[in-house]
């Protein structure tokens, strides 16, 4: 591969999907407000914090593709991103508790040299089961997602929270949607097979 691959996240997660699909890449963290506009959509929030992720780091290239996402979580017309402390974490659990909501995921890829941004927006419709405060204390204290949207974690404990999960990418669960983000490759002239 000629073209060098950024990541514009300082997220674990995201580099651990990236390291899993065989990607040489590295990784900026970008430095971007990520408060909500007036009146954004959270569909509008992910798209607009991934594109100027991608963007903070692809203004300082010559060269490359650089990836940029972002995740919130949307239930009963509130965005919720992630937990501030503990105790929002519980309240985040427990407003969840036998409800659905909807996981917004954002991926942006900008060819730094071109200029050329390509976005796309996954939705992932979860639904919580009826929690217990005593279960969403265990799942704080076991997985500790503190830095997950919504305080869910689904790559550990935190599925055991969950009756049901549609996606039509389900890597967009946790932070990047994978689907979108190949084609965007493709049509770089990234060969993945």
């Amino acid at each position: 591969m000629d073209t060098p691959i950024i990541l514009a996240s300082s997220s674990a997660y995201r580099r651990e999907i990236l390291q899993r699909l065989g990607l040489d890449f590295s990784i900026i963290a970008p430095d971007v407000d990520e408060s909500a506009a007036l009146g954004e959509s959270a569909r509008q929030l992910v798209e607009r914090l991934s594109i100027a992720k991608a963007n903070a780091v692809a203004e300082t290239l010559n060269t490359g593709l650089v990836i940029g996402s972002d995740q919130v979580s949307e239930q009963d017309n509130v965005i919720l991103g992630k937990p501030v402390d503990h105790d929002d974490a519980v309240k985040q659990l427990l407003a969840a508790s036998g409800k659905r909501a909807t996981l917004f995921s954002g991926i942006a890829l900008i060819n730094a040299a071109t200029g050329t941004v390509q976005s796309a927006v996954a939705e992932v419709e979860v639904e919580c089961r009826t929690l217990t405060r005593a279960e969403i204390e265990r799942y704080l204290q076991v997985d500790k997602p503190y830095n997950c949207c919504g305080s869910l974690k689904v790559e550990g404990l935190g599925i055991s929270l969950l009756k049901r999960i549609s996606s039509d990418d389900p890597n967009a669960i946790t932070g990047m949607p994978v689907i979108a983000l190949l084609e965007m490759l493709r049509t770089e002239g990234i060969s993945l097979p």
